[in-house]
């Protein structure tokens, strides 16, 4: 009789809790440059829904400059970020969104400057360009996990569209939150535009998520067979899909709520968040708990959240940065406003 022992190696994971951090900061930012230059692009700059523009700049100004310092500090070492410069790799979609980001968040901060600049026409034709930008984020963000071909969870064509949609819905999450704090409050704020938005995100999300499962029943979609295969055999994946399930639903139910009662303070608080949650939640689940997954073997791996800077005291530090900015945001538009500004504060006096 041989016997033969196999040793498991411990290493550490490949995607760490700032990536989380990241891809959800970058996915918020994204979405709402999108729709910052739509709006600016379909004359929402004026009339009567400058405060929902108003928002939407201050949150673009947010993450854009919070979701790059998430970013630095995943990639551990800053030889790392120095080597995607000098040499660069045009093969690898991680060494093209080098490149790609700093484009985006300087064309971010410009159309942010434009705008406090009172500067309707130059951010005109900026918007175009921003949101070219934008859009080659959301694809090199969701391309550099898709391309992982060992992980059928992750080599799916409906993970950057999924990475999208969730960071718009959680872009439009934090657009109910944030109003609450801008010059013309949430009296201001068109409920019954930013209510289809949502409407509209939560349907298409929807959509993405029969289209998945569709495929996945006609045995097209190799994603679909594992994840049905971790609902059978570990019962945590069943408590999440009962959890996103149930998240969804409750969704889905808010944003059918009459426009009055989601004007108030606490239906438009809870709404927000937990938009915001979910989409956190999803990305969550995609780098964290699929890491969990051995490629080869049985069982899942044990993941203890680190309590350091790699952790816990990271992910805390990420939300007081926001919420610092924000803050800043905030004064900087209350002691030095802009004309679109002191139009979006008019509206909400009437």
């Amino acid at each position: 009789m041989r016997i033969i022992e196999l040793l498991t190696p411990a290493y550490d994971v490949a995607w760490l809790p700032w990536a989380v951090q990241y891809f959800f900061l970058i996915g918020i930012a994204a979405t709402t440059a999108v729709t910052a230059a739509v709006l600016v692009l379909a004359g929402h700059h004026k009339g009567h829904r400058p405060a929902l523009l108003t928002a939407v700049i201050a949150l673009l100004a947010v993450t854009a400059i919070a979701a790059p310092v998430s970013l630095l500090a995943d990639l551990h070492q800053p030889a790392r970020f120095w080597h995607f410069y000098a040499y660069p790799a045009p093969w690898s979609w991680m060494s093209l969104g080098a490149f790609l980001l700093p484009v985006f968040v300087g064309l971010s901060c410009l159309f942010c400057l434009l705008w406090w600049l009172g500067r309707t026409a130059a951010m005109k034709v900026l918007s175009v360009l921003l949101i070219a930008s934008a859009v080659s984020v959301l694809v090199y963000t969701g391309m550099e996990v898709m391309v992982v071909r060992s992980r059928p969870l992750w080599h799916t064509p409906f993970l950057p569209v999924n990475f999208a949609l969730t960071g718009w819905l959680a872009a439009l999450g934090a657009l109910w939150v944030m109003a609450r704090w801008l010059p013309a409050g949430l009296a201001g704020m068109p409920v019954v535009l930013l209510k289809r938005l949502s409407q509209a995100s939560v349907l298409l999300l929807m959509v993405c998520a029969m289209a998945w499962v569709v495929r996945g029943l006609t045995g097209s979609e190799p994603s679909f067979t594992a994840a049905i295969q971790l609902f059978e055999d570990f019962p945590v994946w069943r408590l999440g899909l009962f959890g996103s399930v149930l998240t969804g639903l409750l969704i889905g139910a808010l944003v059918m709520l009459p426009a009055r009662l989601l004007s108030g303070y606490w239906a438009s608080l809870m709404l927000g968040i937990i938009m915001m949650a979910a989409a956190w939640m999803f990305r969550w689940i995609i780098f964290m708990a699929v890491q969990g997954v051995p490629k080869y073997g049985a069982g899942l791996y044990l993941y203890t959240m680190p309590l350091g800077a790699d952790g816990l005291a990271g992910m805390l530090g990420m939300l007081g940065l926001c919420v610092a900015l924000i803050c800043g945001v905030t004064l900087l538009l209350q002691r030095f406003p802009s004309p679109l500004t002191t139009a979006a504060a008019a509206v909400g006096r009437r």
